[in-house]
């Protein structure tokens, strides 16, 4: 995910969410001891494997449902007074690390439907094919260009929205397969969002190991490029054998043939958020500018109209309905039933509602967890009897990172919450800040991008529920089950397997006396 790249450590994000253990502020006390406060995040990660996996419903809404139901049920175990339970509701809820997750999304939401709307799908389409780009090259170009656009603007979640809204239906169209390009998507997402200086992940990593920015993402790129071209030949490799949809019957190739140069004039509009992200702007902003220009382009060459991006529908007897009929994005209404708000800005933002709910309570889980004391029982547990010398310390750092991430699905929320373990346990072997910080954000990076309840999965998948809506060749069964991308996520898994070899082989180790001290303190 992305912020202000000019965020000084005055702002460190990672004072917002694990004070909490720490700060003197009331703990929770559970019957059955510390563990017991990890029973509403574990509830819900049972609730979602049955309801995804063993049941195959890829709903919000359940989800939403599922930590509802576990963090009432945990409030049984809570000891003595339940406000402070209660309490700790709220103070997960209102941690800024949530909120940057979903603004990032209502705002990438906007932007991607304005593309869509304005013919940008069958601008790709139309290159593609002039391209010779067909099914079997289409993961693996879309993996590069998805990697390269989030790498740009530093939000995963962002990229994997515009993604999946734009290119996942011009993928289908060219006969690629659905969960394979679901993969390549994801797998884009997080070579990005572990590697963008102006990433959340990148930021948090560096500033929590007490080191440059600038530092960590040229000594973590030798990982990332590793993972990243072994993905790449993957995604060809499958895409040899991962046959795509039969759309409309005959239907496709006419589709395809059809298709408009036109829409690619949005490409300057990701052109422009690229630039604007890359020059510090703040990710509000630079997808601001790229909506605005968006939407001149696609009015100025009649993509659009006024009324498509912004539309009420009044009833018939509204007092100033009548005289202000001439506006362009004012239609009246005879039927009740029609009177309504659309366009492409508030469908954009719209779709991501349920998703922010259910953001919203999986960090007031963890707020639970960590005032209840059962995460810093885990990490306690972990230091005195897995990290007993440097690669066990590696490894345990690995999988630690990996374990909290699981728990707690928004990648920078649990950065910042293993972050302090990691430099702990890492400054215990004198291993250098870049070490350390590259160990924490490729496990974050990745596992958020795999999990079928992790925030990235969920924000495309969530993009993915309105592509019915948008064509009329796209029906539901084309759909991507969240449990069925999980093996094909490639880049995810590369870079954990990278990281556990790291580890055990002590390729890229650094020590504190590799570097001088300063270099590694500075931010």
């Amino acid at each position: 995910m992305n912020t202000d790249s000019s965020d000084s450590p005055d702002a460190d994000p990672s004072e917002s969410f694990v004070q909490g253990a720490d700060d003197g502020g009331p703990q929770i006390e559970f019957y059955g001891g510390r563990g017991m406060s990890a029973f509403p995040i574990a509830f819900f990660i049972v609730w979602a494997i049955a309801q995804t996996a063993l049941w195959r419903i890829s709903d919000t809404g359940g989800l939403v449902v599922g930590i509802l139901v576990g963090l009432i049920l945990g409030m049984f175990f809570a000891r003595g007074n339940w406000k402070h339970y209660a309490n700790t509701i709220f103070e997960g809820m209102t941690q800024p690390v949530a909120v940057t997750a979903i603004v990032a999304w209502i705002w990438a939401g906007m932007f991607a439907e304005v593309l869509q709307d304005g013919g940008f799908v069958d601008g790709l389409v139309w290159l593609a094919d002039v391209g010779g780009i067909g099914a079997t090259l289409f993961p693996a170009i879309t993996f590069v260009l998805a990697a390269l656009f989030t790498t740009g603007i530093g939000t995963g979640y962002g990229a994997a929205i515009a993604f999946v809204t734009l290119f996942f239906p011009a993928g289908l169209l060219l006969g690629a397969d659905p969960v394979l390009l679901f993969g390549a998507i994801l797998s884009g997402a997080i070579f990005g969002d572990n590697l963008a200086p102006v990433s959340d992940t990148t930021i948090v990593s560096a500033v929590t190991q007490d080191s440059d920015i600038g530092g960590v993402v040229a000594s973590r790129f030798k990982y990332v490029i590793v993972a990243a071209v072994i993905a790449f030949a993957g995604y060809l490799v499958a895409g040899q054998f991962m046959t795509g949809l039969d759309i409309g019957g005959n239907a496709q190739q006419p589709l395809v043939e059809e298709s408009n140069p036109i829409g690619l004039i949005h490409l300057i509009s990701m052109g422009v958020v690229i630039g604007a992200a890359v020059a510090g702007r703040h990710i509000v902003e630079a997808i601001s500018w790229g909506i605005v220009v968006a939407v001149i382009s696609s009015l100025t060459l009649n993509l659009m109209t006024v009324g498509d991006i912004v539309s009420f529908n009044a009833p018939a007897d509204a007092p100033f309905a009548e005289p202000l009929e001439f506006l362009p994005f004012l239609t009246i209404v005879d039927d009740p039933d029609a009177v309504s708000v659309g366009g492409s800005l508030i469908e954009g933002a719209s779709g991501f509602f349920e998703l922010a709910i259910l953001v919203l309570l999986i960090i007031a889980a963890a707020q639970i967890m960590i005032r209840g004391g059962a995460f810093q029982a885990i990490l306690d547990w972990s230091i005195e009897n897995l990290a007993t010398n440097v690669r066990n310390a590696e490894l345990t750092m690995v999988g630690s990172a990996a374990l909290i991430n699981a728990v707690i699905t928004i990648n920078t929320a649990a950065e910042v919450a293993i972050g302090p373990y990691i430099s702990k346990i890492g400054e215990r072997f004198n291993l250098n800040g870049y070490r350390r910080a590259n160990i924490l954000d490729a496990q974050t990076a990745a596992l958020g991008y795999i999990f079928p309840w992790s925030g990235g999965v969920l924000a495309g998948y969530t993009a993915m529920q309105d592509l019915p809506d948008s064509y009329d060749w796209f029906d539901t069964g084309m759909l991507v089950t969240p449990i069925d991308v999980v093996p094909f996520v490639f880049q995810g898994w590369l870079l954990v397997a990278v990281f556990v070899l790291a580890a055990l082989t002590g390729f890229g180790r650094e020590y504190v006396i590799d570097r001088e001290s300063e270099e590694v303190a500075r931010i």
